[in-house]
């Protein structure tokens, strides 16, 4: 389990808790931590070995060229956390950076969204599909979320295959959704309700 719910402190308290407390030991060596200014070097690095793999799916891997643009967007996480706008975080295992993980709300709509990467030599152990397990439940658990979506790649069935695998129900494609680099592409929408999490959860899903 998280090591602690932030969903009622302060800004301030936010900030605090967050730097020291702020992490999650999901067990057989898989740890989820609230990126901090000190994981620049080693997120930045971890991208850049598997700039080509990732390049085919995120639009941001152009955007970290140096180790200031990654200490840029941890910065930039931190103050999303502490305002209560979303977090994200890096996948440890076996004590090795293996990916990242995040949370966009929308306070408005009490609603977020998931990403989540994994480097290219990370795949196919279950990693990702473990660390959205217990994004999702803080989602609706601690933050009181109603709505959770994931954005995905019609042609990324490694991605696909996560929501899928946790129960999200697809709603439909959303046509030239986004934009990567050079052209529009397509996003398959996956979703799941509170509501539908909480029944799975008692049916031992």
């Amino acid at each position: 389990m998280f090591i602690v719910g932030l969903g009622c402190a302060s800004v301030k308290e936010r900030k605090v808790l967050a730097m020291a407390l702020f992490c999650c030991d999901i067990g057989d060596g898989l740890e989820l931590r609230l990126l901090e200014e000190r994981h620049a070097e080693e997120m930045f690095h971890l991208v850049d070995r598997n700039r080509d793999y990732l390049r085919q799916w995120l639009p941001w891997v152009d955007l970290v060229r140096y180790i200031e643009d990654e200490l840029d967007f941890i910065r930039m996480s931190l103050q999303q956390f502490a305002s209560g706008d979303g977090l994200g975080m890096g996948i440890w295992h076996q004590g090795s950076l293996a990916g990242g993980i995040g949370l966009r709300i929308n306070r408005a709509n009490n609603k977020g969204e998931i990403g989540y990467w994994l480097s290219a030599d990370q795949q196919g152990k279950g990693l990702a599909t473990r660390a959205c397990r217990v994004l999702v439940d803080y989602a609706f658990d601690e933050l009181r979320l109603n709505r959770l979506e994931v954005h995905v790649q019609p042609q990324n069935s490694r991605s696909r295959a996560i929501p899928e695998r946790l129960g999200f129900k697809q709603e439909g494609v959303m046509r030239q959704a986004a934009r990567l680099y050079d052209r529009y592409i397509d996003l398959v929408l996956y979703a799941m309700l509170a509501s539908e999490w909480q029944a799975m959860k008692r049916e031992g899903a």
